[in-house]
């Protein structure tokens, strides 16, 4: 499990398997969002044993599923969402860590005192370039309300 902190509070990693919770609580995260779709692959066909062990270590849940490359609205909102509500450290994380440090980027771009490239330099240093989501990032924070 190679976890990146992206900010204070909010994290990032790869796939995570049941074996994986205890060491997740141990390390002081208390909510855990997943970007998995179910059944997009063979280790990943469903979230029930995976939501239930972090559940009953005492932590929150909260699924986002994300196909990769697909950042909706709906997605991109209910991340924000979640990031704002649910108790931290926060531990976000897909199959690779690419849709967790994208849906992370895509919804700190529509708050007002953002910075894109400090964003886009922590997804960087966290293993993701997303420089190709720029243009899209430029426009959602041209947007703002």
């Amino acid at each position: 499990m190679d976890i990146k902190e992206l900010e204070p509070g909010f994290s990032i990693c790869h796939a995570i398997q049941v074996s994986d919770v205890g060491r997740i609580k141990a390390l002081g995260f208390k909510s855990v969002i997943c970007n998995r779709v179910p059944g997009e692959a063979d280790d990943y066909q469903h979230d029930s044993s995976l939501r239930q062990a972090i559940e009953a270590e005492g932590l929150y849940w909260q699924d986002i599923p994300v196909v990769p490359g697909e950042y909706t609205e709906e997605a991109i909102e209910a991340f924000g969402y979640a990031i704002e509500a649910l108790p931290t450290p926060i531990l976000a994380f897909c199959r690779t860590g690419r849709r967790a440090v994208s849906l992370w980027v895509h919804s700190q771009v529509k708050l007002q005192d953002c910075d894109l490239g400090a964003l886009l330099n922590a997804a960087h240093a966290a293993g993701h370039d997303i420089q190709d989501s720029r243009p899209a990032l430029e426009k959602r924070m041209a947007n703002k309300p």
